[in-house]
């Protein structure tokens, strides 16, 4: 059962989840249950504590529900509810709901959209300085959706990270699909400048795919300590990639 009306302490331990992970817009309790947005993440989640001393967050972000990776259980407001012991647990899962609220679906490009309102592109040096603010934004994204990290290699010195497009800004057909951070991987620089110019790729499981014109010693110093954690959105973007560079699936 939910504490309903929450104490005092419940509420402020709830003020703090959120406010803490980047859900800063409360919106009041009902039922138990308080409600927050975020002015940079898309969708709402609730917050409430179990009479048991157990907490539950609510979701009604589909794309969070379905990568988060964690088991619904229970009912409450939202599309999902996920029930923790204790607010260790709680505390721990928060700051991935963030990091994919704010990269799914479309979250990239509502930003690109208000930071490019107004301007001009008439020129090629207009489009170019349009083009960089959207690249600033995928890489910021990128690095919030793979964690700060490369999937492959675990390297996660900034410098060192590129924000990879599976399909090539000058290819995709629209800037959703260019600021998709379905469409993006987080690489190394030496992995990125393998996949970008096709001498590497990936198959459906995340393991990589190498070029016949890739010589033995590359293709030897292109250590990877695990496949990527793919999606069903990155696969399709993957078999474009394959197929754009003659790849046999």
């Amino acid at each position: 059962m939910i504490e309903s009306p929450q104490s005092f302490v419940s509420r402020q331990e709830c003020d703090k989840v959120a406010f803490q992970n980047g859900f800063r817009r409360s919106h009041g309790e009902l039922n138990g249950w308080r409600h927050y947005t975020s002015t940079t993440a898309q969708g709402s989640l609730w917050l409430a504590r179990e009479n048991t001393g157990g907490w539950v967050l609510a979701i009604d972000h589909p794309g969070v529900i379905a990568e988060i990776g964690l088991e619904p259980n229970g009912g409450g407001p939202g599309l999902a509810r996920f029930r923790f012991a204790d607010l260790v647990m709680l505390y721990a899962a928060m700051p991935r709901v963030y990091e994919l609220a704010v990269s799914l679906p479309d979250a990239p490009l509502q930003e690109f959209l208000h930071q490019t309102k107004g301007l001009r592109k008439t020129t090629e040096a207009e489009r170019l300085v349009v083009q960089r603010v959207g690249q600033n934004i995928f890489r910021e994204r990128l690095m919030a959706y793979w964690q700060g990290r490369c999937p492959l290699t675990g390297i996660a010195d900034e410098a060192l990270l590129r924000a990879s497009h599976i399909k090539p800004w000058k290819d995709c057909d629209s800037d959703a699909e260019r600021l998709d951070v379905h469409n993006g991987l987080l690489l190394s620089a030496l992995w990125d400048a393998a996949f970008d110019s096709g001498l590497a790729s990936f198959d459906d499981a995340g393991k990589p795919l190498f070029s016949p014109s890739l010589g033995p010693d590359a293709r030897a110093l292109l250590r990877w300590q695990r496949p990527l954690p793919l999606s069903v959105k990155h696969r399709e973007k993957l078999a474009w990639h394959r197929a754009a560079f003659s790849y046999k699936d």
